[in-house]
């Protein structure tokens, strides 16, 4: 094993009750966020950043339709988003690409006053943090 790479993350995998609603709004975040198309099949897609990936995947073995953030499992992948001008840029175009925000009263420091972040959910529930680097 590269001693680079370990303990950095490999990949998530999000199963998602809509293929082509999570292409488009992963799809665009993902992108906006440096990540690039990798893998495409019939039930699923994949963005890749260097050794890092991220799935979206409707599988068949679904038990259910609905993600609940705050039930026992994912709450939330936070990312790295540059500076605080491309965290507001982000937030602001988000709402045209399935994304709402969370916290807006607090925003951008709903995290504590010495954080600059967005906090955003999707169409389906899953939320995002994106985080603004110092």
């Amino acid at each position: 094993m590269d001693e680079d790479l370990e303990g950095s993350l490999h990949h998530v995998e999000l199963w998602v009750p809509n293929l082509e609603r999570a292409k488009d709004e992963w799809g665009w975040m993902l992108t906006r966020l440096g990540y690039s198309p990798d893998q495409n099949w019939d039930q699923g897609i994949s963005w890749r950043r260097g050794t890092t990936y991220i799935v979206a995947e409707e599988s068949p073995a679904l038990t259910s339709r609905e993600h609940q953030r705050t039930a026992p499992g994912l709450n939330h992948l936070a990312f790295h988003a540059g500076s605080e001008e491309k965290v507001d840029a982000l937030t602001a175009d988000s709402q045209l690409h399935g994304w709402q925000p969370l916290f807006a009263e607090k925003y951008p420091h709903a995290g504590g006053p010495e954080n600059y972040a967005a906090y955003l959910v999707n169409s389906d529930g899953f939320e995002v943090e994106l985080i603004a680097t110092k």
